[in-house]
């Protein structure tokens, strides 16, 4: 089996498992709703079986999703970029059609900008211009200095928060155009 085969495995595990917990539903539970059995959905959820098309459909019908929100690879850990002392690089891109919103923002000394979930399947990316910041996710911090940039799922809250030094940050949300 293909690498990309086995991502998307992985991909469909981890979706319908989250699904399922932040649903506060037990496999029986999705079963009873899907029609599907216990056995299949823990193979699923285990990232050992390959559901057809109609499984997949069938189950992001019974968790409301969409047949994307099922296969899409997910932004669980942070991408950071270091500072680097190169003429011109890529820092971030995506593939995806998406919106998009571009902020600057100053940020003074000893500060923590707030800032609530922008939707599913959304992200951002930010780059510090100058200062430093530490990002603040509920299940990881990342400190980041003048010419860092990181890239990370907004789907839950999130925050920047500065210290002795003020900082100024560009970030873009970007969101499914769906």
């Amino acid at each position: 089996m293909g690498a990309l085969s086995e991502q998307v495995r992985a991909a469909i595990a981890s979706n319908v498992r989250h699904a399922r917990h932040t649903r506060g539903l037990s496999i029986r539970d999705l079963a009873d709703r899907s029609g599907f059995s216990k056995a299949l959905l823990s193979q699923i959820e285990r990232g050992l079986a390959n559901p057809t098309v109609e499984v997949l459909a069938g189950l992001a019908e019974a968790l409301d999703l969409s047949f994307a929100d099922l296969t899409r690879t997910p932004l669980y850990e942070p991408q950071v970029m270091r500072r680097a002392d190169d003429a011109a690089r890529t820092l971030l891109s995506s593939l995806d059609r998406r919106r998009f919103e571009l902020y600057e923002t100053p940020l003074p000394p000893e500060h923590a900008h707030e800032s609530a979930p922008h939707g599913r399947g959304s992200e951002e990316f930010a780059y510090v211009l100058s200062g430093s910041v530490t990002l603040e996710v509920a299940t990881y911090e990342v400190r980041l200095e003048a010419g860092d940039a990181v890239r990370f799922s907004a789907e839950a809250e999130h925050g920047y928060r500065t210290g002795a030094e003020p900082a100024r940050l560009l970030t873009l949300v970007s969101m499914p155009s769906d």
